[in-house]
C-alpha cells in the first residue's frame, strides 16, 4: 500500500508539472538567419494578479522541494531526527538564498551598479533584476550548519549525507531556471550559426534545447532573426549533467560499499563540484571578476580551486586519523536492528 502512494503521489506531481507547463508556457516561433525554424520558450511561465512567476524561480523551488524529499527519505534509513532536519532546512533555504545575493552582489559591487545604488540589493531582487551565486549559498550553509550543530548537537555527519546531495539535487534542477532565461551560458559555439547547430545536435539534444540556445547577448527580447544572435554553449546543461553523474556516483558507492564512511559525500561535493564548475566557469560569459595585484581571475574558478584542495586535503586528513570510520551501510543496517 505505502509504495502505491508513493507512486501515485509521484504521478500527479509530474502530471501537475506537466499541466502547468503546458498551459502557462508562451513561446515565440520563427527562422534563424541560416532558415532554420526556432521556437524559444517564454522566461514567463505565468502571471498571477500582474505578478510575473518565472520559470527560474518554479526550478529553484521544485529543486528545492525535491532535495527536501530526498533528506527525508534518507533521514529515516540512517536515523536522523526529523525535527533537526526539518527546522535546519527551512532556516538553510533562507540563508542560502541570502548568501547568494550577497555573494553576488559583493563579486558584482562595481559593474553591477550596487555602488552607485545599494538599495538594489534590496529592490533590484524584488524587481525581477535576479542575481544569484550558488557559491554565497554553500559558504553560508555551511557556517550555519556549524553553529546549528553546536546548539542541536545532532550526527554532523549524517546532515552531510543528507545536505551534500540535496545540493546536487538543487543545482541539477534549479540550473535549467537558467536555461529558460537565456542565462549563465557560454560564449558562441562559432560565428556561423550552421556549424553552432551541428554541433548542438551532435550532442543529442532535443530540439527545444537546442533552440532555446540561440542567444542574443543584447537584448533578451531580440528577434529570431536578428544578427546579434548565436547558438552559445549550454553551460547550464554541462553543470547540470555532471551535478547528475556526480549524484549517482555517491548513491551508488554509498549503497554497495563499506569504504564510504558517513559524511563523505560532502568531501565528495567539494571535490566533485569544484572540478566541474572550474572548466564550466571558463566558458561562461557573465562571470564574476576577481582583481589581485592587477591580475583579473573569475572568482568561481578561485573557489572551485579551494573547494577542490580543500575536499582532497580533508578526505585525506580522515583516513589518516580515522574520524568517524564508520560507513553509510554500517548505519543503515544499525538503524533497521533499532
Amino acid at each position: 500500500m505505502k509504495k502505491r502512494k508513493i507512486n501515485k503521489k509521484f504521478l500527479v506531481l509530474i502530471l501537475t508539472a506537466l499541466l502547468v507547463f503546458l498551459v502557462g508556457c508562451g513561446v515565440r516561433s520563427g527562422i534563424d538567419t541560416v532558415g532554420n525554424e526556432v521556437t524559444i520558450i517564454d522566461r514567463v511561465a505565468f502571471t498571477v494578479f500582474g505578478r510575473n512567476i518565472y520559470w527560474y524561480a518554479i526550478c529553484i523551488i521544485s529543486g528545492i522541494a525535491l532535495a527536501y524529499i530526498f533528506a527525508i527519505y534518507i533521514s529515516k534509513k540512517i536515523g536522523f531526527k526529523e525535527e533537526d532536519l526539518i527546522d535546519g532546512f527551512i532556516i538553510g533555504v533562507i540563508l542560502g538564498i541570502v548568501g547568494a545575493r550577497l555573494y553576488y552582489v559583493i563579486f558584482a559591487w562595481e559593474q553591477g551598479g550596487y555602488a552607485q545604488d545599494p538599495l538594489r540589493i534590496i529592490t533590484g531582487f524584488v524587481n525581477e533584476e535576479g542575481g544569484l551565486a550558488i557559491h554565497g549559498a554553500v559558504i553560508l550553509v555551511a557556517i550555519f550548519v556549524y553553529f546549528y550543530w553546536r546548539r542541536r548537537r545532532f550526527d554532523v555527519f549524517k546532515l552531510g549525507e543528507m545536505l551534500a546531495p540535496g545540493f546536487m539535487i538543487g543545482q541539477i534542477v534549479g540550473r535549467w531556471g537558467n536555461f529558460f532565461n537565456q542565462e549563465a551560458h557560454g560564449g558562441p559555439i562559432s560565428l556561423n550559426l550552421e556549424e553552432g547547430r551541428a554541433f548542438l545536435e551532435k550532442l543529442s539534444l532535443p530540439d527545444f534545447i537546442i533552440d532555446q540556445m540561440l542567444i542574443s547577448d543584447s537584448s533578451y527580447t531580440s528577434a529570431i532573426d536578428s544578427a546579434t544572435r548565436f547558438y552559445m554553449h549550454p553551460t547550464f546543461l554541462y553543470e547540470s549533467f555532471w551535478n547528475l553523474i556526480g549524484l549517482a556516483i555517491i548513491l551508488l558507492v554509498r549503497k554497495f560499499s563499506k569504504k564510504y564512511w558517513m559524511g563523505d559525500a560532502v568531501l565528495f561535493y567539494l571535490i566533485w563540484y569544484g572540478i566541474g564548475r572550474y572548466f564550466v566557469e571558463s566558458l561562461r560569459t557573465d562571470y564574476l571578476p576577481f582583481r589581485i595585484f592587477g591580475i583579473e581571475l573569475r572568482i568561481a574558478q578561485v573557489v572551485s580551486i579551494i573547494m577542490i584542495i580543500a575536499g582532497v586535503a580533508l578526505f585525506a586528513l580522515r583516513r589518516i586519523f580515522k574520524v568517524h570510520p564508520i560507513s553509510f551501510l554500517e548505519v543503515v543496517e544499525a538503524n533497521k536492528k533499532n
